[in-house]
C-alpha cells in the first residue's frame, strides 16, 4: 500500500521558516522523483520544488528559488522542504509527490500525500 505522509507544517510568521518531511512507504522510494507542491484555498495546486533520485538535481519554482531546499534521505524513504523567509501568500496546504518524470505539473505525479497546512501571519 503506497503512503506519502507529510508532517512539520504549522503556523509561523512572516520571514519565519519551517521544515516540511514527507516519509514514504509501499513503493521504492529511489526509484522516483519526489515533489512538493502547496495549494492556497480558492486556487490551483502549484508547483514548488522538485528533487532527482539521488538528490543530485533540484528544481523549483521562480517564486521560492533561494529560500526554499528540498532534499531527501533514501535510507529513510523521506523527502524534506526546508523553507525561509516565509510570505503570508505561500500559506496553504503542503503535498509531496511522488513521480517517474522532470516536471511542474501536478498530473505527472503518479502517488500523492494528504498534505500538511501552513500559516503564515502578516
Amino acid at each position: 500500500q503506497v503512503q506519502l505522509v507529510e508532517s512539520g507544517g504549522g503556523l509561523v510568521p512572516a520571514g519565519g521558516s519551517l521544515r516540511l518531511s514527507c516519509e514514504a512507504s509501499g513503493f521504492t522510494f529511489s526509484n522516483y522523483k519526489m515533489s512538493w507542491f502547496r495549494q492556497a484555498p480558492g486556487k490551483e495546486r502549484e508547483f514548488v520544488a522538485q528533487s532527482s533520485r539521488r538528490g543530485i538535481n533540484t528544481y523549483y519554482s521562480d517564486s521560492v528559488k533561494g529560500r526554499f531546499t528540498i532534499s531527501r534521505d533514501n535510507a529513510k524513504n523521506t523527502v524534506f522542504l526546508q523553507m525561509n523567509s516565509l510570505k503570508p501568500g505561500e500559506m496553504g496546504v503542503y503535498y509531496c509527490a511522488a513521480g517517474s518524470r522532470i516536471s511542474t505539473r501536478s498530473t505527472d505525479s503518479d502517488y500523492w500525500g494528504q498534505g500538511t497546512q501552513v500559516t503564515v501571519s502578516s
